[in-house]
């Protein structure tokens, strides 16, 4: 799983919804509240909507809302409904990569970081990023993004 710019809109976008809960909120609100640009965040919106995580409400006070509880949204399932829209607009999902030649043996590396990453955000939800408790195991996530930040570097700097 990778974390771009569009993946990340739409998880502070979840969780805004969430804080909100129950009460909607306008997609100028949740831009303006999360920093995201109207134009990523409408096609966001959508995505959520038709993968029915997000409805919305017609009429004067419309707006968005959860359709589900807080604590049945994982952050890895938020991911996987943007990594399924990138697939369809760029044709290939990050998994389905081939690495040609000697960097072979470098899939490997990479399939084993997502699915660890997968595996800890699955058990990471909405209602876990509000409340501030992270389940234990985030502890691994964070242990794997320093070994990340620090790979290649050289100590002798």
């Amino acid at each position: 799983m990778r974390i771009n710019a569009r993946v990340d809109y739409a998880i502070r976008a979840v969780v805004e919804l969430a804080a909100a809960a129950p009460d909607s909120m306008t997609a100028d609100a949740i831009a303006t509240a999360q920093g995201i640009p109207s134009r990523f965040l409408q096609a966001i919106l959508t995505d959520l909507q038709r993968a029915r995580m997000v409805t919305s409400q017609r009429g004067r006070d419309g707006g968005y809302r959860l359709a589900l509880p807080a604590s049945e949204i994982s952050i890895a399932r938020i991911m996987r409904i943007e990594q399924g829209f990138l697939a369809e607009v760029h044709g290939q999902r990050p998994e389905d990569v081939r690495y040609p030649g000697a960097a072979a043996e470098l899939a490997k590396v990479w399939v084993a970081a997502r699915e660890a990453y997968r595996r800890v955000l699955e058990g990471v939800t909405v209602a876990d990023v509000l409340s501030g408790r992270l389940p234990d195991h985030a502890a691994e996530l964070v242990a794997m993004d320093e070994a990340w930040r620090s790979f290649g570097s050289s100590t002798g700097d």
